[in-house]
């Protein structure tokens, strides 16, 4: 962000070109950057001595920045793991899927359109940050609050393509079905979370009203 000089100007300066739309500064870059390289380390970290032997100071170290810096991007280490950065993704996809389509019609193509768009890179981080959370008892425990926080998420995207409410009944209990069955079926450790063929499976289930 640039800042205004205290001495007067003499005459006006030419005015700097405006960045395109949706490009980050070089200030978001470096952030972003510093955020990336704590994470690769901590992940690195944890392979290496495993989750629990691995500090928050380790990790610092290891990512060249200081235990404060360090939670200024990630406000514990539990959060290292748990912070997902698909989400936004996931929200830009639903966000514009045909409108002639059901919610759950959208939510499944989102999914497929948002696993289309992920890197290599980034799926194999993906698989071993669920993998991490699957298997770490301590990171198991948490995942009732990011339960609880995918539910508002979810209820959100729903209000926001049906005009309802966030905290209308059948919004939050088509978000808590959402959620909650995918999680039932996807924490089992023999099964690939970033396969859309399962997800779409979830999806359709509910959809037929859960015929057993």
């Amino acid at each position: 962000m640039p800042v205004e000089s205290s001495k007067p100007a003499l005459a006006a300066a030419p005015a700097r070109p405006k960045r395109a739309a949706g490009k980050p500064t070089l200030r978001e870059r470096k952030k972003e950057r510093t955020r990336h390289t704590i994470r690769t380390e901590a992940f690195r970290l944890f392979r290496e001595q495993g989750y629990a032997a691995t500090t928050v100071e380790q990790i610092a170290e290891a990512a060249e920045v200081s235990p404060s810096t360090f939670f200024r991007y990630f406000p514990s280490k539990e959060q290292v793991v748990l912070v997902d950065d698909v989400d936004p993704i996931m929200v830009e996809k639903f966000a514009q899927q045909d409108r002639d389509l059901s919610v759950l019609e959208a939510f499944e193509r989102a999914v497929h359109d948002t696993f289309r768009s992920l890197g290599a890179e980034q799926i194999g981080f993906e698989q071993e940050r669920a993998a991490l959370v699957r298997s770490v008892p301590e990171l198991r425990g948490a995942l009732a609050l990011e339960m609880d926080r995918n539910v508002q998420l979810i209820a959100d995207m729903t209000a926001q393509r049906t005009g309802r409410d966030p905290d209308d009944f059948e919004v939050r209990a088509l978000a808590g079905a959402l959620v909650g069955g995918a999680q039932a079926v996807l924490m089992d450790l023999t099964r690939n979370p970033f396969d859309p063929a399962q997800v779409s499976r979830i999806i359709r289930f509910l959809a037929a009203g859960m015929p057993l």
